[in-house]
């Protein structure tokens, strides 16, 4: 049975984190890691991202405009965009050493011990994709509760709020960590290669085949 289910959930866990790596570069491109609601204007809706801030108007579309400098944004944002290119990067990193793992592929049967070693650094690399694409969102969605709850800001002033980023992030994050859990479960299960029964069942042949010849008279 383990020889039935480790490929199914080794491309299962590549399928996941895949998913994850896609709706974490996603995330850190999307322009709504922040909403605005201008109570005095309900037509227009802020947005801003790791990369330009936008205003949406429901008859003029979206228009956007990129920070001019990196040293002027938030704290949160700067090390955000460090982060999540970190977890873009890492989780690119872990799906190639991941897919030079799988025993579906016929490239390197004979090195078992170097597949399983590829699968285990891709797994580490899926949680650390998941856990740096975690940070960042979860880091911005604090700021965003606390500025929000400021009771220093005058009640006037419109107050941020999360943005569709922020739930694509945590998704993503949970999708890597899943992904790489299940690789090294796979890695971790015990499992019999045909290969090894094939020589077993030889070398028991050949012990039988001794004992018949030194039974004989």
């Amino acid at each position: 049975m383990a020889l039935v289910y480790q490929p199914v959930m080794q491309l299962s866990g590549m399928l996941v984190s895949l998913l994850g790596w896609v709706l974490s570069c996603l995330t850190t491109y999307l322009p709504q890691w922040k909403n605005l609601n201008l109570e005095l204007n309900e037509l227009e809706i802020w947005t801003m991202g790791l990369w330009q801030a936008c205003v949406v108007q429901e008859e003029g579309g979206m228009q956007c405009k990129d920070f001019d400098s990196f040293l002027a944004l938030p704290p949160e944002l700067r090390f955000s965009r460090i982060l999540m290119f970190f977890s873009n990067g890492s989780g690119l990193l872990g799906l190639l050493l991941s897919g030079f793992g799988l025993d579906c592929l016929k490239i390197g049967e004979r090195q078992q011990e170097q597949k399983k070693r590829l699968l285990l650094f891709g797994g580490i690399l899926f949680w650390i994709s998941g856990i740096t694409a975690i940070v960042p969102v979860s880091w911005v969605a604090h700021s965003t509760v606390q500025e929000f709850w400021d009771e220093n800001i005058p009640d006037i002033v419109p107050r941020w709020d999360f943005g569709e980023a922020l739930f694509v992030g945590w998704l993503a994050g949970f999708c890597l960590i899943l992904g790489g859990s299940l690789l090294n479960c796979t890695i971790c299960s015990t499992e019999v290669h045909p290969s090894s029964v094939h020589y077993a069942v030889a070398e028991q042949q050949d012990q039988c085949q001794c004992l018949e010849t030194e039974t004989r008279p």
